[in-house]
């Protein structure tokens, strides 16, 4: 009955986020790593949803679900939050880590906005990997509302654990885009 209810209020909080808010999908190519996102009202204020799934050849996979609260602050739109990380470095043993973060978006007339986000995960909140890191910032430009372009720098990193390498799954540019609906 507990697994029923928490399942009833993740699936009502998820429903209330999507009908009140734009829902986008998005992907980013890297030199090196391929990453893949889902995001409901992460551009408007109140509650934000978000998945994501991170690849790397050489330094394994990333994958999480995000929930965080958008504040406007002035011109800029303010996200505090955490995300729930599912790990699977290349060299380690896969596990999971909590990491808590935010970021800011900064529009910039109508066409351009600047934005940036942070999420850490302390060796005392992850399982199978030390510290969890990851940084991203950029531009996008929404020429019509339905389509964004962005280009920016990821950085994500799993620091190894019980011997293991530390694993670096996305440190360079990216080009991606998003379809909004």
């Amino acid at each position: 009955m507990k697994k029923f209810l928490v399942a009833g209020i993740a699936a009502s909080l998820m429903f209330a986020a999507a009908s009140a808010n734009a829902i986008s999908v998005n992907g980013e190519v890297g030199e090196h790593y391929t990453h893949l996102g889902v995001g409901f009202g992460t551009t408007s204020p109140g509650l934000a949803l978000s998945g994501d799934w991170t690849h790397n050849d050489d330094d394994g996979d990333v994958a999480g679900l995000g929930l965080g609260y958008n504040i406007p602050l002035g011109p800029f739109m303010a996200t505090v939050g955490g995300k729930g990380l599912y790990t699977n470095p290349k060299d380690g043993d896969e596990g999971y880590a909590a990491a808590v973060g935010g970021g800011l978006q900064l529009p910039i007339a109508k066409l351009f906005t600047l934005y940036g986000d942070y999420y850490y995960s302390p060796d005392s909140l992850s399982s199978g990997i030390g510290n969890y890191k990851e940084a991203n910032a950029g531009v996008r430009l929404t020429a019509i509302p339905l389509v964004t372009v962005s280009v920016g720098y990821r950085y994500m990193a799993l620091d190894g654990k019980d011997g293991n390498r530390d694993n670096i799954v996305a440190d360079g540019a990216y080009v991606g885009g998003a379809v909004n609906f």
